[in-house]
């Protein structure tokens, strides 16, 4: 269903996978349009056939999706598993050598692309890594929705939660042991007065619980946290 577009920013460009709805995946497209775009963020494990899923199935629901390459300055076009010890410890070295300040600029040069591209507005939805870049997306585009599934890190962030101008979903597996219970507590308490921030917790879910055939992967939670994505991106977006 996707391509692989390039991405400008400044001199140089990144990839990234685009997948485009097609006419029969809403009535709303019948005449060539489309409900939005949405920006797709990887996990540490690149832009693999997760990430290309999910950006297949925001495009079978009518949007524009595209996943652009994170790691792109260390290593262009990533694609991993978490099947094997050694691509959990090249996963996390691309995340350690990551500049989460330098891949703000990247997502809003995404969403400028399919804002260029035919979507009025764009929103993001990301996991994990990708998680903790949707509140900073949050925080510091143009976006006009974000959806943030299991975010690690974003407990240190809340200071930024007063620049949020969207609405915004963070999705926490109460079981994650990368998001302890005192950072969870953090971000319950840090975004409740926020009246654009909605944070849910998932009763014995732990972290990816939304990755497809991954080993924590679970339908019904993940069915829950896409209904109320989708709810939200119908809102914000249409």
């Amino acid at each position: 269903m996707g391509e692989t577009v390039q991405i400008k920013i400044g001199d140089d460009y990144f990839d990234g996978y685009l997948a485009r709805p097609s006419a029969q995946a809403d009535e709303a497209l019948q005449k060539g349009g489309v409900k939005g775009g949405v920006v797709v963020i990887q996990e540490i494990f690149g832009v693999n056939s997760d990430i290309k899923e999910t950006a297949d199935w925001l495009a079978g629901e009518g949007y524009l999706a595209l996943a652009p390459d994170l790691f792109w300055r260390q290593e262009r076009n990533v694609s991993l598993t978490d099947g094997s010890e050694a691509e959990w410890q090249k996963a996390f070295a691309l995340m350690n050598g990551y500049d989460g300040d330098e891949g703000v600029g990247d997502l809003q040069a995404a969403i400028d692309y399919l804002r260029a591209n035919g979507c009025a507005k764009v929103g993001t939805i990301g996991f994990c890594l990708g998680g903790r870049m949707v509140f900073l997306a949050a925080c510091r585009t143009n976006a006009d929705a974000h959806a943030s599934y299991y975010g690690v890190g974003i407990e240190g962030l809340l200071g930024e939660a007063d620049n949020i101008t969207a609405p915004t979903l963070v999705h926490i597996a109460s079981e994650d042991e990368f998001v302890p219970p005192e950072a969870q507590a953090a971000i319950i308490d840090g975004l409740a007065a926020h009246e654009l921030a909605e944070a849910h917790i998932y009763d014995g879910q732990d972290h990816a619980f939304a990755r497809h055939n991954g080993m924590h992967y679970d339908a019904a939670a993940t069915a829950l946290a896409h209904g109320r994505t989708l709810d939200l991106f119908q809102r914000a977006l249409s």
